[in-house]
Parts: C-alpha cells; structure tokens; sequence
C-alpha cells in the first residue's frame, strides 16, 4: 500500500491526525511574512537561521464516542527583534510546543474553544500547517525584546516633568540646545491657565 504524502501548506489535518505520523521541517523567516514585519527593521532575513518544526497527529481514546483529534506541535528559532532600550536587534530565541484539538466542524470547535482550555479548531481537508506555526510564533515572541545589557551607550534620563515649570525642569530645552518635545505642550497648557 502507498504511503501518503502530507503537504504542510495543504494538509488534511485529519487524515494525517488519524495516521499518527511526524511531519518535521524547516522554514525561512523570509516566508512567514506577518512574523518578519515584526522584527529588526533593517534585520537581513537570509542571514537568520531557518524556523524548526515537527509535528505529529495523536488520537486520545474516549470511553464513549469517537477518539479525540489532538496535533502535537513544536516550533521554534531566535529572531532579530528590535531592543526597546537601545533601538538595535537584540536576538531572542522563541520556542512553542502547545498540543491544539481538532473537532469535525466549526459549530463543535466554537462551542468547546468556549467551554475549555484547550485550544480547539476544525478539521480540514486544506489546512494550512505553516500559517498555524507562524501564528503560534507570533503569539510567543517577547512582549518587550531587550538585551540584558544593551551594546551601546543609551543616554537615559530621568527628569522629572512639572510643566508648570518649564524652565527649572528643562523642558524647554535638553542637553545640545534642542527644544524638548513636550515644550510645547507645556506652553500650551500654561496659556490655558
């Protein structure tokens, strides 16, 4: 009997759940566009390593009814995220391995993704494997990227701002004779008194 061939971008999910097998991979960071939008600006994506996957189709058995559909996923790489201190790439490693239930239509999965923890979806005969890893990557990736200790020198003040007084606070003007941004705002509510 032929072996069949899974397709990640065109995956029968429940085919390949009810097979049990492994589906393994790599993918460039190029190629899954919403995360590369969300990393370095000027970060040179063919130079960050390839995404790492595997996934695997398990039936947990039921005392009653049918097996329960659950894909087993693993993902992961470190990506040139922009540091929030020093404006530079920080790399950061992001790593998932979540297990994600499959129910025959989009009626049972809304109803249990309400009632229970896990994350439920529909079966599909065209699931899109990799957009699924990607979307996992992008819910994981920091919430405030930065280095332990950033690479170069940041100038960090901390001044305290009394827009009543403009003038003994600084906020007319910072260190290099540059109008501080919110002297502005200072001025105006000033006049509004």
């Amino acid at each position: 009997m032929k072996q069949r061939t899974f397709v990640p971008r065109k995956l029968d999910v429940g085919a390949f759940i009810d097979s049990g097998e492994v589906l393994e991979g790599t993918q460039a960071v190029a190629d899954l566009q919403r995360l590369a939008e969300g990393l370095y600006p000027q970060a040179d994506l063919s130079a960050v390593a390839p995404v790492q996957w595997r996934v695997q189709g398990r039936l947990v058995q039921q005392r009653v009814g049918k097996p329960h559909r659950w894909l087993d996923i693993e993902v992961g790489g470190t990506f040139p995220w922009e540091c929030q201190r020093c404006l530079h790439a920080v790399d950061l490693p992001v790593e998932v391995a979540r297990s994600i239930r499959f129910v025959d239509d989009e009626a049972a999965a809304a109803e249990l993704d309400a009632d229970s923890d896990d994350d439920v979806l529909a079966v599909s005969r065209v699931f899109d494997l990799l957009a699924l890893l990607e979307d996992e990557l992008i819910m994981a990736q920091p919430l405030v990227p930065r280095h332990d200790s950033c690479p170069t020198d940041v100038e960090r003040h901390m001044r305290s701002f009394d827009p009543d007084e403009p003038a003994a606070s600084g906020a007319t003007e910072e260190s290099g004779g540059k109008p501080h941004p919110f002297a502005a705002l200072a001025a105006l509510k000033k006049n509004q008194n």
